[in-house]
């Protein structure tokens, strides 16, 4: 570097009078005054001397403190700064967060009525079903007998999609697969069909799963899991002809309740044999991982946590009641809750499990429940032959868009089959 160059080579004079405030300012130091003070500190240090009092006449220590006032002797410190530190300037959100109470807070309000109503006329009053389920396009299916209706929660319309013949029928079980276009439907004759929402045709019937009606359904990707009363659960994979891929038993009731897991390794059954199964996907055998009896009725109501892949909640009906958690890794119950009545929905809080709210209105006991993709709503439907709907979770930030790359490969080969 040059040892010539200076700021104002460089056009960045700074004036005399905007010195740095961390700066010392020659102008107003005593360098006489500096220069007797260290001497005579070290004067002092090199003979071991120690400063001491000394005894002084009133008259001679009032002409000393005279002399130093005059003199400008009576200073502590040797260096001085012409102007103080500016004052931090006045900072409306500081002063504010300084002397603002911290916000408690707010209470989520949970509405205590259901936010629409819509008549589920011939709805099967029936515990062991599943005839309800909400699709990833935001469209509610809902078999009422013998027939499918379709309501689109967007323009809210309401649409009959397709009804099955006498002999085939009732509906039994609806799910809607994962691109949300394709909705399977289990029958009272043992057959699991396979529709198009979009085009309303049917795509596939799969004969010979079951011996009698499926009243469970479930989805794992390309897998369509089915669950009769003969107490069988089988995975069809819809890509191929020979759709069964895998058999599981041990229930010895009707199967009423299927779900997988988040990571589609582990499938929770329920039966109203009272018992619960876990079963894992990696097992090369088709034995249950877990065999879970604690319930004391049948066993519908199956959830995982989304955000801890091991835990399973299960509820079981009727004269049971009861919410238990499971820890799927160990097959341990890690905590169980009495819900009380069946006519009403309520809302717990994991995991104190307190109650945080009664939502009231069914006349009958409430057999069929579902989400909406968004998490916002819950809809259920009862006995009383009502479908309600439950603001109970708010509106999340964002909402997800369905991935449409991924919507029609499960059934993409599918009209190919003959």
């Amino acid at each position: 570097m040059n040892a010539g160059m200076n700021w104002k080579e460089h056009g960045r004079k700074i004036p005399k009078e905007n010195l740095d405030r961390f700066i010392p300012n020659r102008s107003a130091m005593d360098f006489d005054f500096a220069h007797h003070a260290l001497t005579e500190a070290l004067i002092e240090a090199r003979d071991g001397k120690k400063k001491e009092a000394r005894e002084l006449s009133p008259s001679k220590e009032a002409y000393r403190k005279r002399l130093a006032e005059t003199l400008g002797l009576n200073r502590t410190r040797i260096l001085a700064f012409r102007n103080k530190p500016q004052p931090p300037l006045h900072s409306h959100y500081h002063s504010a967060s300084l002397h603002q109470q911290p916000l408690k807070p707010r209470r989520r309000r949970i509405p205590q009525s259901c936010s629409k109503v819509l008549d589920a006329p011939n709805i099967l009053d029936d515990f062991y079903l599943n005839l309800l389920d909400w699709g990833s396009r935001n469209v509610l299916a809902i078999a009422l007998g013998h027939t499918l209706c379709l309501w689109d929660a967007s323009t809210g319309s309401v649409s009959e999609f397709v009804t099955i013949e006498e002999d085939q029928g009732p509906i039994t079980s609806i799910s809607w697969a994962p691109d949300g276009s394709h909705v399977a439907l289990g029958l009272n004759n043992s057959q699991v069909q396979l529709w198009d929402s979009s085009s309303i045709r049917k795509i596939r019937t799969l004969n010979g799963v079951h011996h009698s009606r499926v009243g469970s359904l479930a989805w794992n990707n390309h897998i369509l899991t089915t669950g009769g009363m003969d107490g069988k659960i089988i995975n069809n994979d819809v890509r191929i002809r020979s759709h069964v891929v895998g058999t599981y038993r041990g229930h010895t009731g009707e199967i009423c309740g299927l779900k997988w897991s988040g990571s589609g390794m582990q499938l929770a059954s329920g039966g109203n044999d009272n018992v619960v199964h876990v079963w894992d996907r990696s097992s090369a055998s088709s034995r249950w991982l877990h065999r879970l009896e604690e319930h004391t009725s049948a066993v519908k109501a199956l959830a995982w946590c989304p955000f801890q892949s091991n835990l399973l909640a299960t509820g079981g009906g009727g004269t049971d009641g009861a919410i238990k958690f499971w820890n799927t890794h160990t097959g341990a119950c890690l905590n169980s809750v009495d819900t009380g009545s069946q006519n009403h929905l309520a809302l717990w809080k994991y995991p104190s499990l307190v109650k945080m709210a009664e939502l009231t209105g069914h006349t009958s006991r409430v057999l069929y429940m579902t989400q909406s993709p968004d998490g916002s709503t819950v809809a259920s439907a009862a006995g009383d032959e009502s479908l309600r709907f439950w603001d109970v979770f708010g509106m999340p930030d964002t909402a997800k868009k369905p991935d449409q790359k991924a919507a029609h490969e499960p059934f993409s080969p599918v009209p190919r089959i003959r």
